[in-house]
């Protein structure tokens, strides 16, 4: 017999729909013959982490849940990323996932279609989001946008120079011009 997670969410202004979450998947599990182990509640807005969740996800990591059930796909995940990244990890843990509202289960061979077509779209949108990164560094360039970490140390360069001349103790000199010993040591090597 699978033993069945329900997950349920809600933001802290829509409280009133976790009962009702919790009632329709406890009845799918129900009407599939599986059997209800834990029932997880998570109060709190999308954007934040979810305690809960990631306890969820270490039962599963431990191998105490066979099936994971939530209302709607939504309650599970922040983003696209984040609900292909977690429910591939479900799938690599041989852990099934059901989304009520969406007709999404992985215990069959349609849901599975299904999440494989959602990480070609997770996919998808990480390489656009790198492609626009990427000519937007580009653009920067060619306005001659210096990028990169700023250079902290090109107007002290002759003062770190001259009191390693006199000291030759890079500790010092870092503390005395309130920079890290690594800068220090830098400036030292390409004189």
């Amino acid at each position: 017999m699978n033993r069945v997670a329900i997950y349920s969410r809600v933001s802290t202004h829509d409280q009133q729909t976790l009962p009702m979450q919790i009632k329709k998947c406890s009845d799918f599990a129900e009407s599939r013959g599986w059997k209800v182990t834990e029932e997880i509640r998570e109060v709190g807005s999308g954007a934040v982490k979810r305690p809960e969740r990631e306890r969820l996800l270490v039962l599963c990591r431990k191998r105490e849940v066979d099936v994971v059930i939530v209302w709607k796909l939504d309650r599970w995940g922040r983003s696209v990323s984040d609900v292909v990244s977690t429910l591939q990890e479900l799938q690599d843990l041989g852990v099934k996932f059901v989304s009520v509202t969406e007709a999404l289960d992985f215990t069959t061979a349609m849901g599975r279609v299904m999440g494989n077509l959602l990480a070609v779209f997770s996919e998808f949108e990480r390489e656009m989001i790198s492609e626009r990164v990427k000519a937007g560094l580009a653009q920067a360039r060619l306005k001659g946008v210096k990028l990169g970490r700023p250079v902290v140390i090109e107007d002290k360069k002759d003062e770190v120079l001259l009191l390693w001349k006199e000291h030759r103790n890079k500790s010092l000199i870092a503390n005395r011009l309130g920079l890290s010993r690594r800068s220090i040591a830098r400036v030292i090597a390409n004189q």
